[in-house]
């Protein structure tokens, strides 16, 4: 990770959106302290939110539940 103070990003900042193009992340300063983190963008983050994409398909071996609820309905009469 590469940081840069605040001017140096100003004067430079094309160079440095170049080296966050082949993948180096910059971290910005602004008197003496991190106010920006430049970092390539991933393509994961273009799919939206986690609540419009499908969850994790569960498998679990045995009975399905409303079987099981039946068989034991069965051998408690």
């Amino acid at each position: 990770m590469k940081t840069v103070n605040f001017t140096e990003f100003r004067r430079n900042a094309s160079a440095l959106i170049s080296a966050v193009e082949r993948g180096e992340t910059v971290l910005v300063i602004r008197h003496g302290r991190p106010v920006a983190e430049v970092s390539p963008f991933l393509a994961e983050s273009v799919k939206g939110p986690s609540w419009h994409r499908p969850g994790p398909r569960l498998a679990v071996r045995g009975l399905a539940l409303s079987q099981a609820v039946l068989q034991e309905r069965e051998t408690s009469e």
